[in-house]
């Protein structure tokens, strides 16, 4: 085991297996039933923060010239030893970066204020420079209270009835311990890391070199009338861009736009090539996955980010990729699918007493391969025969078909990732290292095991370069 273990605040680990939890995170299921507020919301903080003078355009210019690196990390705030193992190579490898990304949910369950101490000034303390997030759809179970208090330094807002059935159940924002925040906010307080602080949940980090758009997608994707004109307006600077959003655009072999307000989507105005997007990245799932999307004469590098410290979601239930004529030997996902079969089937095998459904690494990496119809990413230790017990263990575990194409396997271990978290190493985390120059921009991966050797020496699953000319 790594070093992380000595920076928890306590051993008490995060878990979905309590009443308490999902009853706190009601909202999500309140606005698919009633309709998401988050749009109408968000236009009111927005509007407030441009009373107290903040810009309009909602620009960073963080001190950065030249070439310079930063760091990208989604899904980060369950506050247990998910989170904190990314801490000790996140600090490695980031050392000297110019600033670091959250991209979606910063605090679980519910976006909490008063939950920020154990899950983010207390991991990040150590980080020498400035941090931005985009709030993720566990961030507005709050209202937004908590992450524009924190990030944006913004007074809550006035409550505004909601009637009917959804403002009944609806839960309403936490009042914020000052005293506590205050507190908190002091394990972050050196002048390097409070430098171009931001000022609304999107915004524009601008650089000589290259423009960061970050886009606020509430619970379920609703992207507001004002925010729609402001993306329409910062994407026609001339200078490339990355896009950096709650929910991913591309996922799971699917293709997921957002809808804006007055039509299109938000793949629309990445796709233009007048907007130079060169990259769109997203949180909310909780895995890496990459897809570079040939768009005309370029490619546009579409990534899934969110493994900075949630539990895992699987990758063993991904098809044979071929979305937006994607090639399956193309696409890159951490980790591998493989890895992630053999590594529930121990969990459940444990959990549920049944030692016939465990995969051992190689008979997992084998049956993956038969699957997609690839050649395994990893070679297996000697011959492997496919048997019977491992394809129904397969199939429990959402990675193989079942007969008669009965409603089970991979909408049955959907719903248990989330039950599925454990707070002991492998935990199969990453974080994203970018480098920029004039040229090119270069994206890698790194893995976060939580093992001591892979603590020390950071690898690297996957690393792409892009032209910035």
């Amino acid at each position: 085991m790594g070093t992380f273990a000595a920076l928890r605040p306590d051993e008490r680990g995060f878990t979905w297996l309590n009443a308490s939890t999902l009853w706190r995170s009601r909202n999500e299921i309140l606005a698919g039933l009633f309709g998401d507020p988050s749009g109408e919301v968000r236009a009111r903080w927005v509007a407030e923060q441009e009373v107290r003078g903040a810009d309009p355009e909602f620009r960073i210019r963080p001190p950065v010239k030249g070439n310079f690196d930063f760091l990208l990390l989604g899904d980060t705030g369950e506050g247990d030893a998910s989170q904190y193992a990314v801490v000790p190579p996140m600090l490695k490898v980031g050392a000297g970066t110019a600033f670091a990304v959250i991209a979606s949910d910063v605090i679980y369950p519910t976006g909490s204020g008063n939950e920020y101490g154990p899950k983010f000034f207390r991991p990040y303390k150590d980080y020498d420079a400035p941090i931005y997030a985009i709030p993720g759809n566990h961030d507005w179970y709050d209202g937004l209270g908590g992450f524009m208090r924190v990030f944006c330094d913004a007074p809550p807002l006035k409550p505004k009835p909601d009637r009917g059935l959804r403002g009944l159940l609806w839960r309403k924002p936490e009042t914020i311990d000052e005293t506590l925040l205050k507190e908190a906010r002091a394990l972050r307080g050196r002048p390097s890391q409070q430098q171009g602080a931001q000022e609304g949940p999107y915004w524009a980090i601008e650089t000589d070199s290259l423009l960061i758009v970050g886009v606020d997608t509430g619970i379920k994707n609703v992207i507001d009338e004002g925010q729609t004109a402001w993306l329409r307006r910062v994407s026609l600077d001339p200078r490339p861009k990355i896009l950096v959003t709650g929910k991913p655009i591309y996922v799971n072999n699917a293709y997921k736009p957002s809808a804006l307000a007055g039509g299109g989507t938000i793949d629309d105005i990445v796709r233009d090539p007048a907007h130079r997007y060169v990259a769109a990245i997203g949180g909310d799932v909780h895995n890496y996955q990459r897809y570079p999307v040939r768009v005309g004469d370029r490619v546009i590098q579409y990534v899934v980010s969110g493994g900075g410290g949630a539990f895992m979601h699987a990758t063993h239930t991904i098809d044979r990729v071929d979305v937006a004529e994607v090639a399956e030997d193309d696409f890159k996902c951490y980790p591998l699918r493989g890895d992630s079969l053999s590594y529930y089937s121990h969990l459940y095998a444990r959990r549920l007493r049944m030692r016939w459904l465990y995969l051992r690494p190689r008979e997992a990496v084998c049956i993956m391969a038969e699957r997609i119809g690839n050649e395994p990413p990893r070679t297996p230790e000697g011959p492997v025969k496919v048997t019977r017990r491992m394809r129904w263990a397969a199939r429990v575990l959402g990675a193989w078909p079942w007969p008669l194409r009965l409603p089970v396997g991979k909408t049955n271990h959907r719903f248990l990732s989330e039950l599925s978290d454990w707070d002991v190493p492998p935990f199969f985390k990453h974080f994203l290292h970018a480098s920029v120059t004039p040229q090119e921009l270069t994206l890698r991966c790194f893995a976060v095991t939580g093992c001591l050797a892979q603590e020390l020496e950071p690898p690297v699953e996957d690393e792409v370069r892009i032209s910035l000319s």
